[in-house]
């Protein structure tokens, strides 16, 4: 008995429906992004070389020791927690977020303390930041403490 024989096709693949996907995939993912701006702190950096700034009356003094310690308006605080210190900032501004903040980091200080002080203070909501720095010629002053964080009469030029 003779059978016919059939034909085989070669096997192939639509991409057709392929390239439909892939276009509402895109499609897709472009109008449920969501564009967050990163918070970001407005840093002004002060000259080593300027004069000695004057106070400013309810500027918030955060000093950073050369252990990595945080003290508020020379008040030291009890750890080193991102949240304490922001709690305890919100307190010495008395819930005036607008107010200046004067950030005073020892030379020896880690980057990492320093860092975690930048990021309570804007996680606090305020946005007036300065970093202190010393002249060079200050490095021996009688105006500095053992810690190497200026006294209350001055010594550091915001």
């Amino acid at each position: 008995m003779k059978f016919p024989r059939r034909t085989l096709e070669d096997p192939a693949i639509n991409l057709t429906p392929l390239i439909d996907v892939v276009f509402l995939l895109l499609i897709f993912f472009m109008v449920t992004t969501t564009f967050t701006r990163e918070t970001r702190i407005a840093v002004n950096l002060p000259e080593a070389n300027a004069e000695q700034a004057e106070s400013v009356p309810n500027q918030i003094e955060v000093l950073v020791s050369q252990s990595g310690r945080y003290s508020v308006n020379d008040r030291m605080l009890g750890d080193n927690e991102l949240m304490t210190l922001g709690r305890a900032l919100i307190d010495a501004a008395g819930g005036d977020r607008s107010a200046p903040v004067l950030l005073i980091a020892d030379a020896e200080a880690t980057h990492q303390a320093v860092v975690t002080a930048m990021d309570a203070i804007g996680q606090s909501g305020f946005s007036r930041l300065s970093i202190a720095t010393r002249r060079a010629d200050e490095d021996s002053s009688p105006d500095s403490n053992p810690d190497g964080t200026p006294d209350n009469d001055g010594g550091a030029t915001p």
